[in-house]
């Protein structure tokens, strides 16, 4: 397929599929897409539905992925390269090629009921979002949250997905046990830019509908203001802020743009079909966040922007959050309840 199309295509974040770094061999057609590619759903046989890390990068080193690819196709999406390692693009193939792991739960029970188990906080997702649309249907994300809920083992949710309510039954028993906290994450409240942007995602209102339902429903929750697209968005974030707060989040966290590999591409593609007239601000603000470069791949610096504009980002985050009374972060949440099979709680000796 060639690099774009130089046309949005309708509900897609992307209009093309650039060549997959690991391949020599590209197709092309003879004419451009006027409209994107049905979704695929494949089988993913998985032996392991938990993806561990050691990146200082990230506030958890393990994670519940029941996706791969995603269909709500965020143009930004710093996932968008882990395609490339299954030998699809970065592009269209991401968000219509999604590889499913169908034995997820099965998967998820057989690692927690295992000795070798030490609880500990599992991210849902630390990749893709596990409420993405097809979730409606196969409820994997669900069936996952099943399992947690049942060996109380503490789970912390990131979805842009409203859908997330649908679970707020299983969110709230853990919640019981403070092994539970959500983040909807938002960026913007204008619906035309989110619809460009993600363009399979829920609409913002329907993002802060969903953190009112899982508060009143007694789970932790809160927004994550992300990522902020430097030109566009930034202006937004108190009034992101007020929004979450007056839906009654207690706590936020924020992250600026960052284009690692192909999402550079991708996303300059996107501003030439929809915001060329923006496209060298946006680009030049991006590296003034990132020493000069689109994207810093050094662990310790891949979300932690630079300079003075991320300082002015960063200042006026902590004192709308200050103002309102949110927390900076989630609540700590608590390995202490956590049982196997038959009732077994951990020992008070096993550590």
């Amino acid at each position: 397929m060639p690099a774009h199309t130089n046309t949005p295509l309708q509900g897609r974040g992307t209009s093309g599929n650039p060549l997959n770094r690991f391949e020599r061999l590209e197709v092309e057609y003879e004419a451009p897409r006027t409209e994107g590619p049905k979704t695929q759903f494949l089988r993913d046989n998985a032996r392991s539905v938990i993806a561990t890390n050691q990146s200082p990068d990230l506030p958890f080193d393990a994670s519940i992925n029941p996706y791969r690819g995603c269909e709500h196709g965020c143009t930004y999406c710093y996932a968008r390269p882990t395609h490339e390692f299954l030998g699809f693009s970065a592009g269209l193939d991401f968000e219509s090629r999604i590889l499913v792991k169908e034995d997820a739960p099965t998967l998820l029970r057989r690692e927690l009921e295992a000795k070798s188990w030490q609880p500990k906080v599992l991210a849902m997702s630390g990749v893709t979002d596990a409420y993405q649309p097809v979730e409606r249907r196969l409820e994997l994300a669900r069936g996952c949250l099943e399992v947690l809920a049942e060996m109380r083992n503490p789970v912390l949710v990131i979805t842009k997905n409203a859908l997330v309510t649908r679970d707020a039954d299983l969110l709230a028993q853990l919640s019981r046990h403070r092994a539970a906290a959500v983040f909807l994450s938002a960026s913007t409240l204008d619906s035309d830019f989110s619809r460009r942007l993600e363009p399979r995602t829920s609409h913002p209102r329907e993002r802060f509908k969903a953190i009112r339902k899982l508060v009143d429903a007694g789970v932790p929750t809160g927004v994550l203001v992300a990522p902020i697209v430097p030109g566009f968005s930034d202006h937004e974030v108190p009034q992101v802020l007020e929004a979450a707060a007056d839906a009654g989040a207690t706590f936020a966290r924020y992250t600026l743009l960052r284009l690692p590999g192909v999402v550079a591409e991708l996303f300059e593609t996107w501003l030439d079909e929809h915001f060329p007239d923006r496209k060298a601000k946006v680009l030049n603000r991006v590296r003034s966040l990132r020493g000069g470069r689109l994207n810093d791949p050094r662990f310790g610096y891949r979300f932690h922007a630079q300079g003075p504009f991320a300082e002015q980002v960063r200042g006026l985050f902590k004192m709308t959050c200050s103002r309102l009374g949110l927390a900076v972060g989630p609540p700590a949440l608590s390995t202490a309840a956590f049982r196997r099979p038959g009732g077994d709680q951990l020992s008070l000796f096993d550590g």
